[in-house]
């Protein structure tokens, strides 16, 4: 009976150390973190849970208060203020696609929510970047470096209407 108990402990303890390993990323999206700063009273949320492997990341991402009919939304590789390439579409649209068809349709207020893996990552256009289709691992050690961000475009902003750096949330 005490083996058991013993491995029943032993085997919560390993559930609560990979369950303890995930890391929690988020980002709060404004105008104000846009580059050039765009001037609107939209506000947004990104958060995600990236696995202990890396190999998968499940995210939400809510906005309101668009200006505009939204386009589409995307992780991009860059430090706070420098725009970068787009790497992953968190949502699409008609007129906008995800090319890997693998991202949901854009709301244009409310909440988006997804599975990224490697399948979902499509190569940067910065060729200086040297971000490779498929590279979720470069993906993940930019978002914990803290150099991606999400960015949610609009008709009347197609840079971009609302940002956030994607930083590591403590535990």
């Amino acid at each position: 009976m005490r083996y058991r108990v013993l491995i029943a402990v032993v085997g919560s303890l390993v559930t609560l150390a990979t369950v303890a390993k995930a890391q929690q990323v988020g980002a709060l999206l404004t105008g104000y973190e846009e580059s050039p700063s765009v001037s609107t009273t939209a506000t947004g949320a990104f958060s995600a849970t990236i696995a202990e492997d890396g190999d998968v990341i499940q995210y939400t991402e809510t906005f309101s208060g668009l200006q505009a009919p939204i386009t589409q939304s995307h992780i991009h590789i860059a430090q706070a203020g420098v725009n970068g390439s787009v790497v992953i579409f968190l949502c699409q649209t008609a007129a906008n696609p995800d090319p890997t068809g693998l991202a949901p349709h854009c709301p244009q207020e409310g909440a988006v929510s997804g599975t990224i893996t490697a399948a979902n990552v499509i190569a940067g256009a910065t060729a200086s970047q040297q971000l490779q289709a498929g590279d979720l691992a470069a993906v993940v050690t930019a978002i914990r470096a803290g150099m991606a961000y999400a960015n949610v475009h609009t008709t009347l902003s197609p840079g971009g209407e609302i940002r956030g750096q994607i930083r590591v949330i403590a535990k």
